[in-house]
């Protein structure tokens, strides 16, 4: 069986798994940042950490060839430098804003990408949607809109920065679809160039702002066993969280990516109410998540639909293993 056919027979199989992965590393990341967070405020240094561990694993693993991916390639590089902006600006936006913002709410205005990338896909030559996408997608966008009317609590600070991690990550989701579909990079090449990237402008970015050296001293002064275990799994749940991101973002869409994120915040919302600073449950909240639900449901089935009528695309991830 040749590269081509074995990619074909198995790639229904991988975009479902990649679609459940994401949304299930997703859903356990927004929780552990945000108990992270409660203890230890430095987020820009905990981001740091998470990329550097990330490149560090990726780079052993390709040494010992434990992963097909390819050495830094600069011409590669210059290409994904925006990708790793944009990442890293809507992961600084979002971390920053879990300081203000309640689980729920945070997930609510963060349901809003789907909409954005919808709008970005059209203005970048990808075309129109078909009636169906475009509609599941704005009853989506009508469901957070209702929810958000039943929060009584604002924190402007934290709204604004959720609002502007939403514009960022539909630029460097957009990006990643590209790069995935135009250059033939996996998802594990993609990571690592990311997380490359990101290092020199974390790095400055930490120091400009203050955040280092005293982030190490306090993160070194916290030594108890319940917050070293919850730093762990932030950084492990780090990589699961991007390699899932790409590895969906390139054999789906980048579309699919965020409404796989719209799925997966149903659940985490439910939990937010009563978990880490719920909040109290409104008839708006419910009315909006059962609209929220509804049109990711609607999205599923239009994009099944869709991918009946077309030819499986052949992945590079998939391609990677029959060499």
């Amino acid at each position: 069986m040749d590269s081509r056919m074995y990619a074909n027979n198995i790639a229904p199989y991988l975009s479902l798994f990649a679609a459940i992965s994401y949304g299930v590393a997703s859903m356990a990341m927004v929780f552990i940042n945000k108990a992270v967070l409660m203890q230890y405020a430095y987020s820009m240094t905990l981001l740091t950490f998470q990329q550097g561990v990330t490149a560090l694993l990726i780079h052993f693993g390709r040494v010992t060839g434990y992963t097909k991916a390819k050495g830094i390639n600069f011409a590669t590089a210059k290409k994904l430098i925006l990708v790793s902006l944009f990442y890293n600006a809507n992961v600084a936006f979002a971390l920053a804003s879990l300081k203000g913002v309640n689980i729920p709410m945070y997930i609510a205005i963060k349901r809003l990408t789907p909409l954005a990338v919808l709008v970005a896909g059209f203005f970048s030559g990808k075309g129109r949607p078909s009636t169906q996408v475009t509609l599941s997608v704005i009853m989506t966008a009508a469901g957070v809109i209702v929810a958000a009317l039943g929060d009584f609590s604002f924190d402007l600070a934290g709204y604004s920065m959720a609002f502007t991690s939403v514009f960022f990550q539909t630029m460097y989701l957009v990006l990643v679809e590209k790069s995935g579909a135009e250059d033939g990079l996996s998802s594990i090449e993609i990571m690592f160039y990311n997380s490359f990237l990101s290092l020199p402008f974390l790095l400055f970015l930490i120091i400009a702002t203050g955040e280092f050296p005293n982030s190490l001293t306090i993160l070194f002064a916290k030594s108890t066993l319940s917050f070293s275990v919850i730093l762990i799994l932030s950084l492990v749940m780090g990589i699961v969280l991007n390699y899932t991101m790409f590895l969906c973002t390139i054999v789906n869409s980048a579309l699919t990516t965020t409404i796989v994120g719209v799925l997966k915040g149903v659940g985490s919302t439910t939990l937010g109410f009563f978990t880490l600073g719920g909040v109290e449950v409104h008839a708006l909240n419910v009315t909006g998540l059962a609209i929220n639900t509804a049109g990711g449901v609607w999205y599923s089935y239009a994009k099944y639909q869709q991918k009946k009528n077309k030819p499986p695309k052949v992945i590079s991830d998939v391609e990677s293993h029959g060499r």
